[in-house]
């Protein structure tokens, strides 16, 4: 039997209160880790499937070996995990802005995840994901100018519905051509969503990217009783 709600770390942040807290789900007997930052909810260890998907997919569209692969979002570090299971991938860079969530993980405050604190392939990196993709320097701050070959992304609920206003100008041709720049020839980003699939922002991918597709990724959703979906972009 586990606890049935413990908050596990907690800080004032030029955000707002960033909390990381466990609860026990009874319905399923199960511990869930949950972030907020104040009121908003930003991610929970409940529903993880789009997540990890956003890795599969972004690396399956991949091709070579000893891959250099970037996460804008740590989080709660499903997709990094994700990204891990892929044998190609020799260095996973996972860039994050809140120092409080490297913090988690190096403390293994997050049990399921624990490997991103111990696999040697793994860089946690405090910085700006948007400001990086903006620069010349590229995601890779000991290695500036580094092309990578797969940037996974999820940081925003959707490129409509953003965290911070100053991350809207990714989402555009200028700012998706910008970050390109950072991408190895046949390079892929790759994006996860919370809404639908976004006519107008997949032909602006397309105006920059070879190839894009739009995945549905649907997974049972037992608070509901019915079927959620979430949306992975990839652009190569």
């Amino acid at each position: 039997m586990g606890i049935g709600f413990e908050q596990l770390a907690w800080e004032h942040t030029p955000q707002g209160l960033l909390t990381l807290r466990r609860r026990r789900e009874p319905t399923r007997d199960v511990d869930v880790y949950e972030v907020k930052l104040d009121d908003e909810y930003l991610m929970s260890s409940l529903f993880t499937v789009a997540e990890e998907e956003l890795a599969r997919l972004g690396l399956a569209a991949v091709d070579g070996q000893d891959l250099h692969v970037v996460v804008g979002g740590l989080g709660l570090g499903y997709t990094a995990v994700a990204a891990l299971e892929d044998a190609r991938v020799a260095r996973l860079d996972v860039v994050e802005f809140q120092p409080q969530v490297i913090d988690w993980h190096e403390r293994r405050l997050l049990p399921d995840v624990v490997v991103l604190a111990d696999d040697d392939r793994v860089h946690l990196v405090e910085g700006d994901v948007f400001a990086m993709a903006r620069g010349d320097d590229g995601f890779v701050p000991d290695a500036p100018g580094t092309q990578v070959d797969a940037l996974l992304l999820d940081v925003d609920h959707s490129p409509r519905h953003h965290l911070h206003d100053s991350h809207a100008d990714l989402y555009t041709v200028d700012g998706l051509r910008r970050l390109a720049r950072h991408l190895r020839p046949d390079g892929v980003f790759a994006l996860w969503s919370d809404d639908p699939p976004d006519d107008a922002f997949v032909a602006d991918l397309e105006a920059v990217f070879a190839t894009v597709e739009a995945h549905v990724v649907t997974f049972p959703n037992f608070l509901t009783g019915g079927e959620s979906a979430n949306t992975v972009y990839v652009a190569r």
